[in-house]
């Protein structure tokens, strides 16, 4: 994958799980958000091939944003990067979501969905996720106070990290990029 300076920005969960569709309300607030040209909002909610599919399209960074059971108090944000060495399962002892159960309730397993990355010859850049402590992941729609309180400022967090990974893409190489590769580009 060469460098491109794109950003997908990728709300997943699932809207009849409360809380869990935490990521899919952020997705659905950026789309009428004004962000720069080279970076696309998509609402996934459980569909882990289309996701894929969209990976391998060439992307420098994507932010995943769900909801992240992690111990905290609800409402509570996080941001966690997913190593390339982490990938195959970031909830696995050492993985940045070790314990976790993202992902699980909804169909989104990062194994396949990286899995599927892999098999079509594509890589997926950097990966952040942007996760929000939930209340309740029981069944009903709806997101609990403390996690609808959360919504606004996670799109704000998303804007910000959106701008970072713009300006620093250009100083990144692109995964995979050998550092004698990039000295012979210049």
């Amino acid at each position: 994958m060469t460098a491109t300076g794109r950003v997908l920005v990728a709300g997943v969960g699932n809207i009849f799980l409360g809380d869990d569709g935490f990521g899919v309300e952020v997705a659905r607030r950026l789309a009428f958000a004004d962000l720069p040209g080279p970076v696309r909002v998509a609402d996934y909610g459980t569909s882990g091939m289309h996701l894929a599919y969209d990976l391998a399209d060439g992307y420098d960074s994507t932010i995943l944003i769900d909801a992240a059971p992690r111990g905290g108090q609800p409402g509570t944000l996080t941001v966690l990067e997913i190593a390339p060495e982490h990938r195959s399962d970031p909830t696995l002892a050492g993985g940045p979501l070790q314990g976790s159960r993202m992902f699980d309730a909804h169909g989104m397993q990062p194994d396949l969905v990286f899995g599927v990355l892999e098999m079509l010859g594509a890589q997926a850049g950097r990966i952040l996720v942007v996760g929000c402590e939930p209340a309740s992941l029981a069944e009903g729609i709806g997101l609990s106070e403390p996690v609808a309180a959360a919504v606004g400022e996670a799109v704000d967090l998303v804007k910000s990290l959106v701008a970072t990974e713009l300006a620093d893409g250009a100083a990144r190489p692109a995964p995979g990029t050998a550092p004698d590769q990039l000295n012979s580009a210049n």
